[in-house]
């Protein structure tokens, strides 16, 4: 069963100027320490921040289509494991309720991702409202 899904494309080009002396605000709103680390860790930092981006818009959506909504853009975590697979973590209250997966990608001045929420620990006590 596939309670929830969401895909977003991303402008590459809209990250190209974003800095953390200029644009600080606005980077602690949308993402974490850890992504903002990683990002500006690469030589290019612009298509790991439109595929974060997506990716927290993507997982936004699955979230929002199965009735699990006001979830924060940094209470989205997107890391990498050591194959590069990208990982989510839900860092608010009821995290434990789903488990969701997401895939990225970047080409030329775009970045695409798509995320898949799934059935969590919590899911038959609280999410599942009748």
């Amino acid at each position: 069963m596939i309670p929830g899904i969401g895909t977003d494309v991303v402008s590459i080009p809209r990250f190209k100027e974003k800095s953390l002396e200029h644009d600080r605000h606005f980077l602690e709103r949308v993402f974490t320490a850890k992504e903002i680390a990683y990002c500006f860790s690469r030589e290019h930092p612009a298509p790991h921040l439109a595929a974060r981006f997506a990716g927290k818009e993507a997982v936004t959506k699955a979230l929002s289509s199965i009735g699990y909504d006001g979830i924060a853009m940094n209470e989205i975590e997107i890391t990498n494991g050591p194959s590069g697979v990208p990982s989510v973590t839900l860092i608010c209250r009821d995290a434990g309720m789903v488990t969701v997966l997401v895939s990225l990608s970047h080409d030329g001045d775009i970045a695409v991702a798509c995320a898949l929420a799934t059935e969590g620990d919590g899911w038959k006590r609280g999410l599942n409202r009748e």
